[in-house]
């Protein structure tokens, strides 16, 4: 059972209740990968109905972290807010060819006939109270100005069969559907309505989405059969849990995409990220460009087993993708990401030249772009500590100080000052001093970069400069001096 398929339409519908968050940026990326391997259009729609829960700044979240992914619409956004006639008007249809019927119950009696299921240990699913009542007791109600909603007349017997793009065929025994809702006593439509009518008037062809709406289908199936109109082909998506197997949640690491991009990850690589939450491409290759993507997308290829979100993985990911973005690119990154942290301001005087140099001396060994601002505070900035676990491990010798001192005199007639020249002086110095080099070079890593890992010590001189390195050595000399007295 599915539509016949001419160029492809697809559709994200997120609701702006909330941000957006890892299920739904992986619903939108396969949705914009299946339109755009088969040339097809993909579709952004709000469903904004929930008026006490949607607002505008969710909505403009969203779309904002949608284009951040790269994931650009070709229509919409569209609002459900602004078609709430359309629903209503649908409704009205499937009551007219007897589809669906007026609910009188109030509030007070629904809650009462859940709570009695539950204690009798049944479903709580609606009892078919006003499906029962003759036209003429619908009337005198109606003329009465009683409130109702519109419920659908679900079939009480019977199946609905649908094959599954993802899970196969399902079957759905009807003795086990309610007669829902389609529009609310207020006049506002619930979700069913919404979704079908909207499929319908934007001629969607797939409907991909998750796979707890699998329960949904049916329902919709039956609606799309009432009103005469060709189904859509379904696939829904594996759910995503977290590495203890157990649904996602933010202790999971399941927060909003904005705050991926705001921890310092790349939109390449949480998209890459998420392809491969339930999709395999061919090779089971883990780095995958945006094209390649596009070009082996396939429904076929997506596990009907649910995947697990892994924030190890997904930091490795973030990682390999630094250290591939060419110069041009992570060179305006990293100065955002400098300036957002407060490590350069307004009136820096770092020109680009040298923040292009630093960046590309630590690309190599970043997995987010917070490390440019943290571990690698010191070669942006003169203000930055040293680690503690840094000092304990190589600032434990007796006479750093001095030794630091003496390289420091030594660095300053150094010519050229660049890693050759420096490697040598270094080596020099320890061995007039009968020290270990490798206890100067820890020692002088600390003092310029503050960390006990950073890149090698010689590259990072010459990155830093002889003015920097002088200045750093004189303070870590001044400082091991001032702690042993």
């Amino acid at each position: 059972m599915s539509a016949a398929v001419g160029q492809v339409r697809v559709r994200f519908a997120p609701s702006p209740t909330g941000y957006l968050h890892v299920g739904g940026a992986r619903t939108a990326l396969f949705n914009w990968l299946f339109a755009r391997h088969h040339g097809g259009t993909f579709i952004l729609r709000i469903e904004d109905t929930d008026a006490d829960r949607s607002k505008p700044e969710l909505t403009s979240a969203i779309l904002e972290s949608l284009e951040w992914l790269g994931l650009t619409w070709d229509e919409g956004p569209f609002l459900q807010s602004q078609r709430l006639e359309r629903y209503r008007e649908v409704a009205a249809q499937l009551e007219q060819r007897g589809y669906a019927y007026p609910c009188f119950c109030t509030a007070e009696e629904l809650q009462a006939k859940r709570t009695q299921a539950e204690a009798e240990r049944r479903p709580a699913k609606y009892d078919g109270t006003c499906r029962r009542l003759p036209e003429s007791e619908r009337q005198q109600r109606r003329s009465e100005n009683k409130p109702f909603a519109i419920r659908f007349r679900a079939p009480e017997a019977g199946v609905t069969t649908f094959h599954d793009l993802v899970f196969g065929d399902i079957s759905y025994d009807h003795r086990e559907l309610e007669d829902f809702v389609l529009l609310r006593s207020d006049g506002n439509p619930t979700y069913h309505v919404g979704v079908v009518v909207d499929d319908l008037d934007m001629r969607i062809t797939h409907v991909i989405r998750g796979a707890d709406h699998l329960s949904n289908t049916p329902k919709q199936i039956l609606m799309y059969q009432a009103l005469g109109a060709p189904v859509p082909a379904f696939a829904h998506l594996p759910l995503i849990l977290g590495p203890d197997r157990q649904r996602l949640s933010k202790r999971h690491g399941a927060i909003a995409v904005s705050a991926y991009r705001d921890l310092g990850i790349l939109p390449e690589a949480l998209r890459n990220f998420l392809a491969l939450l339930g999709w395999t491409p061919p090779g089971q290759q883990e780095i995958v460009s945006l094209d390649e993507m596009i070009r082996m997308f396939d429904l076929q290829s997506v596990s009907r087993s649910n995947a697990v979100f892994d924030p190890e993985k997904l930091a490795w990911m973030n990682a390999e993708y630094l250290r591939r973005l060419p110069r041009e690119r992570l060179v305006p990154l990293v100065e955002e990401e400098l300036r957002s942290a407060g490590v350069l301001g307004a009136s820096s005087a770092l020109d680009r030249d040298y923040i292009a140099r630093a960046a590309v001396l630590l690309q190599s060994r970043a997995r987010t772009l917070k490390d440019f601002s943290g571990a690698g505070r010191a070669f942006f900035s003169d203000d930055f500590a040293y680690d503690p676990e840094a000092i304990k491990r190589f600032w434990k010798e007796p006479g750093l100080a001095e030794l630091l001192e003496a390289l420091r005199q030594r660095l300053a007639h150094a010519e050229p000052f660049d890693a050759v020249q420096t490697e040598r002086q270094l080596r020099a110095l320890a061995e007039e001093r009968g020290v270990k080099a490798a206890l100067l070079i820890n020692a002088t890593r600390v003092a310029l970069t503050g960390q006990a890992v950073a890149p090698g010590l010689f590259d990072v001189m010459a990155v830093l400069g002889r003015e920097r390195v002088l200045e750093r050595l004189r303070r870590a000399a001044e400082h091991l001096a001032a702690v042993n007295v």
